[in-house]
């Protein structure tokens, strides 16, 4: 039996330290719950004999701290000189496969290589590379984070908790489950976006002519015709006109100035997260961006607790994976506190960043020691708010696009046809004066 130090709270939210033995890690965590605690961390206990001999031996580090750097090194020239990362559909194909031959007996190693040779190109890379570490004596999850582009710390930590519980197949047959219901949620959030974003294209394209062809004959017309003075909208038209036909370089370089803006806006930790704020505010699209970082939250948070890994490392890893600052920054205050002893609704709540119903629904969960289940609730209920607000959105867009391109159509159709009313107003009066 190995000894494991915990960190957790108990039924009245006080914090709570110790040690309790166990076969691994896993087994140390249910009997945590099974007390009635919830647990915040758990990590295998030092013994004092392993302590002393690592503070008399401080130097016998060195050398395995040199060669690390020097594998690392190799490893990411490997990755930078070749395609070698596996695309998102393909590794959940993988983990789905992998999951099912181990359940069916097979050793790792063995899966592994099976995998491989049926594949080609990077996936084939990777897959042998990480057979060739197990092999010589490396874990899993150590074999898996050589290839950070690859592999994301939800995957390595769930890895890693289903090494330390000996449940594998289930942690592989979990993630799995959750990359299809992050593909599926991104899935409807690109439908959602093709119809606008076709229409805007298509619309940009029909100004464009229009600028570029249909406004300069008519330009040609009124000059022929002796139109000195024209009306203020045809004025403004025709200098657009001539913005699009003579200077079009400066719209090429003002939209590529302003996706680098973008891009520069979002590398930037201040300004990403003024840049994330606007577009949780969005008109339209901010209700359907709140509700998907609220069900990725949801849904990473319970895949982690529930395959065992420690809560703090949990929000740590969420907090790296949300994609949002705002909710990051929410996340890392709700971890800082959970640290100190503090429960996790009660933190959520007072950041002002998650909605009644996800901190609710947590509260129950800390109360009847079920958080992970409650979580995938909250996930299942917001990934059906986001069908909802995808489909109100659409509704929405249809029509704002509609009277946007009519009231552009309209405004060149009246700014051209001005001067020929008043030419032809013009030769009336003077008609009737003859």
């Amino acid at each position: 039996m190995a000894v494991f130090q915990y960190n957790a709270l108990d039924s009245a939210g006080k914090s709570l330290t110790g040690t309790i033995e166990a076969g691994h890690l896993q087994e140390a965590i249910t009997k945590l719950k099974g007390m009635g605690y919830f647990v915040t961390s758990v990590s295998p206990a030092r013994s004092a004999g392993k302590k002393e001999k690592e503070e008399k031996t401080p130097q016998t580090k060195a050398p395995v701290s040199t060669a690390k750097p020097k594998g690392k090194k190799a490893t990411g020239l490997s990755i930078s000189l070749g395609p070698t990362k596996i695309k998102p559909k393909e590794l959940t194909i993988i983990t789905r496969q992998l999951a099912t031959l181990i359940g069916s007996g097979l050793p790792l190693l063995r899966a592994l290589r099976v995998l491989k040779e049926q594949r080609k190109g990077p996936s084939a890379t990777i897959l042998g590379k990480i057979a060739d570490d197990i092999e010589t004596g490396s874990l899993f999850s150590e074999a898996l984070s050589k290839h950070p582009g690859s592999f994301q710390k939800i995957y390595i930590a769930m890895i890693r908790a289903g090494e330390a519980g000996g449940a594998l197949e289930t942690v592989l047959t979990r993630l799995a489950e959750f990359m299809e219901q992050e593909a599926k949620l991104k899935g409807k959030i690109k439908s959602a976006m093709a119809y606008p974003c076709v229409i805007m294209v298509v619309t940009v394209g029909i100004l464009t002519f229009i600028m570029m062809k249909i406004v300069p004959t008519f330009t040609k017309i009124f000059e022929d015709m002796g139109q000195s003075s024209l009306p203020a909208p045809t004025q403004l038209l025709i200098k657009i006109s001539k913005l699009f036909t003579q200077k079009f370089y400066l719209l090429v370089i003002f939209a590529i100035s302003m996706a680098i803006l973008y891009k520069i806006f979002n590398k930037i930790k201040f300004t990403k997260y003024w840049v994330d704020m606007a577009k949780m505010k969005m008109f339209v699209f901010g209700p359907v961006i709140s509700k998907t970082i609220v069900a990725r939250f949801s849904r990473t948070f319970a895949t982690l607790i529930t395959s065992g890994v420690p809560i703090l490392q949990s929000l740590q890893i969420v907090r790296d994976t949300v994609g949002n600052d705002v909710v990051a920054k929410a996340i890392n205050e709700v971890r800082n506190r959970v640290r100190e002893g503090e429960g996790i609704s009660g933190t959520m709540q007072k950041t002002g960043v998650f909605p009644p119903m996800v901190t609710n629904m947590i509260a129950v969960g800390e109360e009847t020691g079920a958080v992970d289940s409650m979580l995938e609730k909250v996930a299942e209920a917001y990934e059906a708010e986001v069908d909802s607000a995808v489909a109100a959105m659409t509704s929405m867009i249809e029509p704002i696009l509609i009277v946007f391109m009519g009231g552009i159509v309209g405004f060149i159709v009246i700014s051209l046809f001005l001067p020929l009313i008043k030419l032809a107003m013009g030769l009336t009066e003077s008609g009737g004066k003859d």
